[in-house]
């Protein structure tokens, strides 16, 4: 358990993509906290288990990544309760789909908030902690949409998009400090979010399950087939080990394809 004895953050880790870094890191022996919404008891429910199956402290706090006084006390409280903030993985994110005409102003407010403006808040209060240990990692989950851009998403495309050069920048600044800074950019991932989606769309569309899936949600992946969110925290766990050391600023797709057209 190469982690053991480190400790980490990961934002929007109640379910999908977070909750498998969650599982991930803990496996290899890293205290956790875990943040996010959703009901209380399912939310208990995934703490309780990261201790049980994987020995290790998990703690929930259910910091709003749209406060930034609430994302530095989060991390303060790891610092305090874990004994460290060694990892940070930012994942929190929201969607609204829109023309640009169209898009309300609170929702590109609250795309930008939580997809980056909350990443920055998030390394501005871990940095110095990974500064005095001289030894860090910092993970972001971008997306597809960092590299490319699809209609009607202006938000959740300019906050990707910020996201690698956030991470691009960061990587730099800590460069001498023990710390790597990169970014993870996934194409569609099967999570609980996505399949809930496929009935409201075969419904709209007119469509069969399979049509939906392979006709809308994975025109853009070559492989046709959906990343899993396993897939992606395994990458995650691998730019944590001692030997991606020399991985800094650098933004992995992990997309079926899509952009390597």
């Amino acid at each position: 358990m190469f982690l053991k004895g480190k400790s980490a953050i990961i934002t929007g880790s109640t379910s999908g993509i977070g909750l498998a870094y969650a599982k991930a890191l803990a496996a290899e022996g890293a205290s956790v906290m875990i943040n996010g919404f959703g009901d209380a008891d399912a939310i208990e429910k995934e703490r309780a288990a990261l201790e049980a199956t994987h020995g290790v402290k998990a703690l929930y706090d259910a910091a709003d990544m749209t406060k930034p006084d609430q994302i530095a006390a989060m991390v303060a409280r790891a610092n305090a309760e874990l004994g460290s903030v060694d990892i940070v993985i930012s994942n929190a994110g929201i969607q609204h789909v829109a023309p640009v005409e169209e898009f309300p102003v609170e929702k590109w407010d609250a795309v930008i908030a939580i997809n980056l403006s909350s990443t920055f808040h998030l390394m501005r209060a871990a940095v110095p902690l990974m500064k005095a240990k001289k030894w860090g990692r910092i993970i972001t989950t971008a997306s597809a949409h960092s590299l490319v851009a699809s209609p009607n998403k202006a938000a959740y495309v300019a906050a990707k998009h910020g996201i690698a050069g956030l991470t691009k920048t960061v990587a730099l600044e800590t460069a001498t400090f023990g710390i790597t800074v990169n970014c993870i950019s996934p194409g569609y991932v099967w999570t609980p979010l996505v399949e809930n989606q496929i009935p409201d769309t075969m419904k709209a569309r007119g469509m069969t399950r399979e049509q939906v899936m392979n006709d809308v949600l994975l025109a853009a992946q070559p492989t046709k087939a959906f990343v899993h969110p396993e897939q992606v925290a395994a990458l995650a766990l691998f730019l944590c080990r001692d030997e991606a050391s020399a991985i800094t600023g650098a933004n992995y797709s992990i997309d079926g394809g899509w952009t390597a057209a």
